[in-house]
Formats: structure tokens, C-alpha cells, sequence
């Protein structure tokens, strides 16, 4: 058995003692063992034949001896007694992207939900939310997944953040194999669009065979759906596909390029290479006229300078005009993490967060930010824990006294989330001009007419004191489309205003997209890229803002929050 065989087997172990409710730190050693086996150098078999399993960090003499029995009988006996313990209609539970082993035992025992269909039901009627730990935002994410899982149309779409993180897994267990000369992810999720239809993953190789009998043996695979000697695709067990595409190591930079598209950049591509008499694809150039003098690039850098281009990064790569910028020398200096300075909108405890605003304001500056907006939710959102005029004052007061002894290395401004209401905001102004920064956006009414949502959006912009408008259109990816408003019109506010409009980096939101933060950059408004954080390992959601921006074309200069605190304040202060 492979290394990832194994390591495949104590995962499931894992799942199942959580399943049955076993002590939470026995799940979690398995999966400890897990992970070191998959990154192991050594084949587990042979350290077992040496009898030195226990010498693997996490493997201790349960867990050894268990390796030992599944090698010598194909099967670990006490796994097999756990497994007629559990409903076999929970292991379809256990798919659904934001349920886990945890909360498929809680589903179990609390509501007796064995199957997806009992789940979905318990969602909608809202039953999921009333147990411990699972809050609205839970069961709508819950919900969320199974129609990933049951809807043959919504399920063609991944959203970014989870197919960075199905492709991270593949890449890391592809490159344990010393076949794999390189490897890379390409088409949409490597140029960063919002939601994905498949999974395109790129390897160099000199020994395709090999790397394509290891890739199809991958156990996430249900169906193998064509097998090649340079090519294939499978079906994952979450519900899309996944393409490898194998190729010589010297075809690499060629192979990634083409791969990469989008198929639009590439006909441009094509002709630019064909006015040179070459043919380009995956392979290279070919010249067309002189036999023996193709052209292979080392590098996609030197792709793009034989068609006398500089490097055109991924994310613009949709024929939007970066052909003629390139050719005019006019590409943009696009915007990275590293550029961003701080983060205007951070939920706390105070409201819906989960972290207190000393151990948010450690954890951004452990990010390197030189400081934050705590801006929680306002009054009338009640089910979000909305602050109160007092509560707010309250923890203005908390933020003043960390500022001055925290010792955090980082400024925390005073902001507050306020709602938009249908005639006013959620605070007199009394209040909000207190406030560092003022983010305004709307939670209701997501329904009225266009008319009813602008006049309320154009109130909140038109408010001296509203710094920031979030999540613009409000929608949720795959969930809600935004509401019926006039985007141009808002960026003309926006200008006008001086009010900044948000991306929004919440994987299921960002919003604004990257077609409406480029129009809105060609026409003078300020953009500022916030995660929305809610928990604590949500700060780093900031790259996906970040990746709309660069798709927008954005620059440092352009975006808010790029600019060091004092720079910052200037801008408020100047509004």
C-alpha cells in the first residue's frame, strides 16, 4: 500500500471515532499520524518490515500496530467494529462542504438525520440553527453545500477559496512522487476568477505512466472518467471535475501558458506568434516556414518577450485590453497581499465575531498590518448581537485602553458596521461621528424595488460621516444574486461623495466583482479591500479581495487600505 493509502485509512478512522462520539484528542492523533505518513519519504511498508513505525512523528504503539494489522490483513479490525456502529447514510452527510464528523454526530444524535435528504429538510426548517454551535450562518452554508452536491447545475461552480483548497491538497500529493518534476495549477483558478467549473492542474514529467497511474489512484476519486497517456479527468468525491494534464519538463512554461488561458487571451496570442511565421501551443513555437527552428520558452516570461510582450500576469489574461497595454508599455503594477497595510472591517465578540478585539488586533499584526478597524454590527441587527448607543461606548472605551496599554504593535480604530434602514441610518450622526470609520451597508429589504434600494444606498453615501459602502450589490455567490440597483450610478456617488466602495474578500460575497471595481477605478473612486472577518483565520480571506483587484487592473495607489495609518487618517480627515 502507498503512503497516501494509509494515511487515506486513519482519516477514516478519524471521521468515525468522531462519528461515534470518541474522545475528540483520539480522532485528532489519527489525523496527526495522517499527516506525517502523507509527507513521509519512506515507504510505510518497508519502516513497517523494519519494525520501525513508532520512529514516525505521531506514531505511537496503538496507532503502529494498527499500520501493521491493515498491512497484514487489509483491514484494521477495531475500524471495521466503528463502521456498524454508524448509519451508512452518514458518510454521505460527512461530503457536504461545512458539516464535518463533529457536527454529523451532533446532526445524529440531536435530530437523527442519517441521510442528506433528512439534512437538507432540518436546514430549511431552520431546526439545524437551535443546536450548540450552529447559528444561521452555519445552516446556510450547510445548505449551501448540498445544493453543490445535488444540483448538477450549481454544482459546476466551485468558489475560489474551496478550489484553492482541494488543488492545494492535489498539488501537495502529487509532488510526494519524485515522477513529478513540477506541477502547477492552471486555467481559471490559477487567473483567479470567482467560481470555477473544474480543477486544471498541470505536471512535468518524464514518466507520464507512472505519475498517471499515482494520479488515478487518488482514493477522493469516484469515477475516472478518461485516462490517456497525457491526460486525465476524474470525478472528486465533492462534486466537479478535475483535469491533469502531463507534459515533458522543457514544455513546462509553453504548456502552462496555454493552459492557463483564457482561451480568448490565447487566440491573441496565437496571432501575434503567426505574424512571427510560428505557430504556438502547448508545445512552443513552431516556425512555419523553416523546418528545426521551433522555439521552446524556458520560462512563460520568455513566452511573452518572443512575441515581443513583457510578462502578462494570469489574473489579466481575458483579453480586456492587456495585449495593446502591454504593447504600449502601459500594464499596471498590479496590487499583492503585501501591499496591504490594515483591514476596515473586523467583526468582534462584541457583536457576531468570535475573537476578542485584543486577540484580532495580534493576529493582524502577526499579518504585518500596521492597523484595523473593529467595525461590529449596529443596533437593529439584533440577530448579529448589534451594539446598542451604550454597548458602543463600551467598547470604544476597551479600544482606547488598548491602544494605550495593549502594547499590540498595531492601531485599533473605533468603527462601527452600521445598518442602512429604509429612510435613515442605524445611528444619528451624534454617534457616528465618533466613530473612526463608518461602514454602512444594507441586511434587509434585499427585495424592494430598485428604486426603494438606491434611495437607500444614496442616503447612506451622501452621509458626511460614512466612510466605506460594503458589499455593494450584496450578493452571495451561488446563493443570491445582488439587489436590483444602478451600479453606475453608485460609482458616480462614490465619487462624488468621496466614499469608499468595498471589496469585500468573504469568499461567498466578493463583492464588489472585479468588472465593477475596474469601472469603478477608471472613474476616480476610491476601492478599500476588507475581509469581514468574523473568526479569526478569516483575516487571511484578504488575498481574495485582493485577487479581484488585480483582475480589475488596481494598483497599490488605488486601493484604501495600501496606504500606511497616516496616510489613512489624512484621507478620512479630508473627506
Amino acid at each position: 500500500m502507498k503512503n497516501y493509502e494509509i494515511a487515506w485509512i486513519l482519516l477514516e478512522y478519524a471521521d468515525l471515532l468522531d462519528l461515534t462520539g470518541e474522545n475528540p484528542f483520539k480522532a485528532r492523533a489519527y489525523r496527526r499520524a495522517a499527516r506525517q505518513l502523507e509527507q513521509l519519504s519512506q515507504p510505510v511498508t518497508e519502516l513497517n518490515r523494519q519494525g520501525r513505525l513508532t520512529e514516525i512523528n505521531g506514531v505511537g504503539s496503538t496507532i503502529s500496530n494498527q499500520i501493521a494489522e491493515l498491512l497484514a490483513t487489509g483491514s484494521i479490525a477495531a475500524m471495521e467494529s466503528l463502521k456498524k456502529q454508524v448509519p451508512s447514510g452518514l458518510f454521505t452527510v460527512l461530503t457536504v462542504p461545512g458539516v464535518g464528523p463533529i457536527r454529523a454526530h451532533l446532526f445524529y444524535q440531536e435530530l437523527g438525520i442519517t441521510s442528506l435528504a433528512e439534512l437538507e429538510e432540518a436546514a430549511r426548517k431552520r431546526q439545524l440553527r437551535k443546536l450548540k454551535g450552529i447559528g444561521n450562518k452555519v445552516e446556510a452554508t450547510i445548505l449551501d453545500g448540498i445544493r453543490r452536491l445535488t444540483d448538477p447545475q450549481f454544482s459546476q461552480r466551485l468558489p475560489l477559496a474551496l478550489a484553492d483548497e482541494y488543488a492545494d491538497l492535489l498539488i501537495s500529493r502529487l509532488n510526494l512522487t519524485p515522477e513529478v518534476v513540477e506541477v502547477a495549477v492552471a486555467g481559471s483558478l490559477r487567473r483567479r476568477v470567482e467560481t470555477v467549473g473544474d480543477l486544471d492542474l498541470l505536471v512535468a514529467t518524464q514518466a507520464p505512466e507512472d505519475v498517471g497511474a499515482f494520479f488515478r489512484s487518488f482514493p477522493e476519486f469516484t469515477k475516472i472518467l478518461t485516462a490517456g497517456l497525457t491526460k486525465i479527468s476524474a470525478y472528486h468525491r465533492g462534486g466537479f471535475q478535475v483535469d491533469l494534464q502531463m507534459v515533458l519538463p522543457n514544455q513546462f512554461p509553453a504548456a502552462l501558458a496555454h493552459f492557463t488561458g483564457s482561451k480568448e487571451h490565447n487566440i491573441r496570442l496565437r496571432q501575434l506568434a503567426k505574424a512571427k511565421n510560428y505557430r504556438l501551443n502547448e508545445y512552443g513555437f513552431q516556425n512555419l516556414k523553416a523546418e528545426g527552428s521551433d522555439f521552446l520558452p524556458t520560462s512563460e516570461a520568455e513566452l511573452f518577450n518572443f512575441i515581443e510582450l513583457p510578462f502578462i500576469e494570469p489574473e489579466l489574461r481575458e483579453d480586456r485590453g492587456e495585449i495593446e497595454a502591454a504593447q504600449a508599455g502601459e500594464l499596471p503594477q498590479l496590487i499583492t497581499v503585501t501591499d496591504i497595510q490594515g483591514d476596515l472591517h473586523i467583526h468582534s465578540r462584541w457583536s457576531d465575531g468570535l475573537a476578542t478585539i485584543e486577540e484580532i488586533a495580534r493576529a493582524a499584526a502577526a499579518r504585518g498590518y500596521s492597523y484595523i478597524a473593529i467595525c461590529d454590527h449596529s443596533q437593529s441587527l439584533s440577530i448579529a448581537k448589534g451594539l446598542t448607543f451604550q454597548r458602543l461606548q463600551a467598547q470604544r472605551q476597551e479600544i482606547a485602553n488598548l491602544n494605550q496599554h495593549g502594547d499590540l504593535g498595531i492601531f485599533i480604530l473605533s468603527g462601527i458596521e452600521v445598518d442602512i434602514l429604509n429612510d435613515q441610518l442605524d445611528f444619528p450622526d451624534a454617534v457616528l461621528a465618533e466613530a473612526d470609520v463608518v461602514v454602512a451597508s444594507i441586511h434587509s429589504g434585499f427585495k424592494q424595488p430598485p428604486e426603494t434600494i438606491m434611495s437607500r444606498i444614496e442616503l447612506a453615501l451622501r452621509n458626511p460621516h460614512v466612510d466605506i459602502l460594503a458589499h455593494p450589490t450584496g450578493r452571495l455567490l451561488g446563493r443570491r444574486a445582488g439587489y436590483a440597483i444602478d451600479l453606475d450610478r453608485i460609482i458616480d456617488l462614490a465619487v462624488e461623495t468621496q466614499t469608499a466602495l468595498e471589496i469585500n474578500a468573504f469568499p461567498d460575497r466578493l463583492d464588489l466583482d472585479d468588472r465593477s471595481t475596474r469601472q469603478a477605478l477608471e472613474r476616480g473612486a476610491m476601492v478599500v479591500i476588507n475581509s469581514d472577518s468574523h473568526r479569526l483565520e478569516h483575516l487571511d480571506n484578504m488575498r481574495y479581495g485582493v485577487s479581484v483587484a488585480r483582475r480589475a487592473w488596481a494598483e497599490p495607489h488605488q486601493i484604501l487600505n495600501c496606504r500606511n495609518l497616516q496616510g489613512l487618517r489624512e484621507w478620512l480627515t479630508s473627506r
